[in-house]
């Protein structure tokens, strides 16, 4: 959302806003196929637990990261 304001003061907010509304349409839209693609493929506890661990992996990797490990 910063990065949106900032480019808006920078370049005009008709262009941004149209740019992010449509980037946010599209990466949602991505988001529902993939999610009723997989959702009909797997079960639900799999997709449940595999997105827990998902989570999980990437708050560890950027506690890391802030913490200076890599």
């Amino acid at each position: 959302m910063l990065a949106t304001i900032t480019l808006a003061t920078q370049e005009g907010w008709f262009g941004t806003w149209l740019g992010s509304t449509v980037g946010m349409v599209a990466a949602d839209a991505l988001a529902i196929a993939l999610g009723a693609i997989v959702g009909r493929q797997l079960p639900e506890k799999v997709v449940k637990y595999g997105a827990a661990a998902l989570f999980a992996i990437f708050g560890l990797v950027l506690i890391a990261g802030g913490a200076g490990l890599f």
